[in-house]
């Protein structure tokens, strides 16, 4: 009996990271086409036609300095709204097909460059302040369809044909899972950014220590956000479903995981740093945004992995403590 119950209370090893990341890698080298979502996208943000806001903003400048100026705001700020109208003009609202939580990996989204190897680029003028939220919408909505499929393709490729999640339901549960994860956004981010920014103005070193302590919440929240998604596409749960899971799963798997998510991370930023070394009027930057769709896309799968592995692992591990139990009780 005492044999027994060493045996059940003997576990198996966590998996690990370097081999989540080796299958992840070999995973995408095998299938190349995996990358071309992302690749696609940073192509058409590149050498596509911009959608440009300058105008618009243009437009209403002068009743922007007025009101300022009528609200005793100094001069020199005023006259930032003119550096300001200068940003503009290399931001293209199509990058804001790159959305949050889920969507498509991008280089050339956050760089606003107005220069491609071919010239200028073809640009259109949003003219209404309802066609720029209408716009808007609609790109979040594709944002989101367009990176459910590409993590539903990723999890295609580690999962079993038989347990992927089929294409309508992928597209809904994506909605949700985002809607969700927004509506948080809205009723605890913004409130909190408020009170964070009143108590800066009340005691500067409160909201330094505030800051702080948020700053170590969020390690302790990182991980089960990171793979709050994962349940939807590799065990088939609702969007509510899978983010309570992976909050559950935290408890057991934090040390591990934490270090997995901080090395996909650094991999991650450190990779980008290199990729968006040559200028946009280059085309070298072709080939970071091939070297950039390659990596993000073999550390998605990566990720699957290592969560696949995780749940099964933990599920091995709570299944031999149950059968420990009337054991210990003889």
């Amino acid at each position: 009996m005492e044999s027994q119950k060493n045996e059940t209370m003997l576990l198996p090893p966590p998996p690990g990271i370097i081999r989540s990341l080796k299958t992840g890698f070999d995973t995408v080298a095998a299938h190349i086409t995996a990358i071309l979502l992302p690749f696609a996208f940073d192509l058409f943000l590149w050498l596509g036609p911009h959608l440009s806001i300058s105008q618009l903003f243009l437009s209403t400048l002068g009743d922007v300095k007025k009101m300022f100026a009528d609200s005793g705001v100094s001069l020199t700020d005023i006259q930032k709204l003119d550096q300001v109208q200068e940003s503009l003009n290399q931001v293209n609202l199509f990058s804001s097909l790159r959305t949050f939580p889920i969507g498509l990996p991008s280089l050339i989204s956050g760089k606003g460059s107005a220069q491609t190897p071919l010239g200028a680029p073809l640009t259109f003028q949003v003219d209404t302040v309802f066609h720029f939220y209408g716009l808007i919408f609609l790109f979040l909505i594709a944002g989101w369809i367009l990176g459910g499929l590409y993590f539903r393709w990723i999890a295609g490729l580690i999962a079993k044909s038989d347990s992927q999640i089929s294409v309508g339901r992928t597209l809904i549960q994506t909605l949700a899972y985002s809607f969700i994860w927004s509506l948080l956004f809205w009723i605890l981010g913004i409130p909190a950014a408020f009170i964070i920014y009143l108590i800066y103005m009340f005691n500067p070193l409160i909201g330094e220590g505030v800051l702080l302590f948020l700053g170590f919440l969020s390690m302790w929240l990182v991980v089960p956000i990171f793979f709050s998604s994962f349940g939807m596409f590799v065990r088939k749960q609702n969007a509510v479903d899978s983010i309570i899971a992976s909050f559950r799963m935290s408890r057991f798997i934090m040390p591990s995981s934490s270090l997995f998510v901080l090395t996909v991370l650094i991999i991650g930023i450190g990779s980008n740093l290199l990729w968006a070394v040559p200028p946009d009027n280059s085309w070298l930057t072709l080939v970071g945004i091939l070297g950039h769709a390659f990596i993000t896309t073999a550390l998605l799968a990566s990720s699957f992995v290592y969560y696949s592995d995780m749940t099964a692992w933990l599920q091995t591990v709570l299944d031999r403590m149950r059968s420990s139990m009337p054991t210990q009780q003889v």
